[in-house]
């Protein structure tokens, strides 16, 4: 009984590890040294090391839409925002003298300036904020295209080789970034009042007013981190193939971002937002990309495929199924006790 009532409490939780374990398993069962990991000069190489570094612009893009959904807000311009700040990257290390800090410090800037931007039309002007965001997600690229003339713009920089494709103590540098990232985000927002008082403006914006919690400058707050983020996987994306393409840096990948917050059970109606899980969730998605990549299946049914084991997760996780689990074991802890 006690091991029914511990699955019962947690099986939201459950839900998104159960699933990505299970898409594992049966990826490893059809793709022979899937779970395989080697240790080369230092540097863990494998399937699942792949994974972890190929999920880490996701899972950054993620970390940020998360913070936003909670305020019931949305952000279709992370997208856009990973082309600007490549551009901006590659643009100034070709072209200026600058040192690679600075670089990296434009780029961010000009992630914090298209989440401020959000953040203004959102929080000031009160436009809804799927419009708000399309705004940027649309201008968006062509921005990234008129700082890099239309052209795809390389660049060699020893600091931002190392951050896209770099290792320390056997993990990629890029992994270290995000890990740090999600350690002081889950630090702020469990272990301070703003994580409070952002899931209670996403829950009840009205009633958190009346309390005094200052709703606005939190929404603003929120798109900015977006912003932040998303330039952060902008640098790492244009340093991983060490140039800039402003037509598909980061295409779709808002989409993957607001699935993983979902696979994570948070709703898009705001409040409550469950980060680990997100990074989960955005694990799921990269773990099926890979695996199908891997089966050898044909380009054209990737999405297709990818799009119907979604949907099967998402259906296991939904209320409906939720409530049929709950009633079974209710079932089974009544006839337990009836003998």
């Amino acid at each position: 009984m006690k091991n029914n009532n511990f699955l019962h409490k947690h099986q939201k939780t459950l839900a998104p590890l159960l699933s990505l374990v299970l898409i594992i398993l049966v990826t490893a069962s059809i793709t022979p040294g899937f779970l395989s990991i080697q240790m080369v000069d230092g540097h863990l190489f494998g399937s699942l090391l792949d994974i972890l570094h190929r999920a880490t612009p996701t899972a950054l893009v993620a970390l940020g839409m998360a913070v936003v959904i909670g305020t019931r807000g949305i952000d279709l311009s992370v997208g856009a925002v990973i082309a600007i700040s490549g551009a901006v990257t590659a643009v100034l290390t070709v072209n200026t003298d600058f040192p690679v800090w600075l670089v990296i410090l434009c780029a961010l800037g000009t992630g914090v300036v298209c989440g401020l931007w959000n953040g203004i039309l959102v929080s000031v002007f009160n436009i809804q904020p799927i419009v708000a965001t399309l705004i940027l997600m649309v201008a968006g690229r062509g921005i990234a295209q008129m700082i890099t003339e239309g052209q795809i713009v390389t660049f060699h920089s020893d600091v931002l080789d190392a951050i896209g494709n770099g290792y320390f103590l056997a993990f990629p540098i890029r992994v270290w970034i995000a890990i740090g990232m999600i350690v002081l985000t889950v630090l702020v927002m469990r272990k301070t009042a703003l994580g409070l008082f952002i899931e209670a403006v996403g829950a009840n914006v009205r009633a958190s007013r009346l309390v005094g919690i200052e709703a606005r400058l939190l929404v603003l707050s929120a798109y900015v981190f977006s912003g932040f983020c998303a330039a952060v996987s902008g640098i790492i994306l244009a340093a991983d193939i060490r140039g800039a393409d402003a037509n598909n840096a980061g295409l779709w990948l808002e989409l993957d971002a607001i699935l993983a917050v979902v696979l994570a059970g948070a709703s898009l109606a705001g409040g409550r937002i469950y980060l680990l899980l997100t990074i989960v969730g955005v694990l799921i998605i990269q773990t099926l990309t890979t695996a199908i990549l891997t089966s050898g299946l044909p380009a054209q049914y990737n999405l297709v495929v990818k799009a119907t084991i979604i949907l099967a997760v998402l259906l296991i996780q939904s209320p409906k199924t939720r409530q049929w689990v709950s009633a079974v074991f209710q079932k089974n802890n009544k006839g337990s006790a009836k003998s």
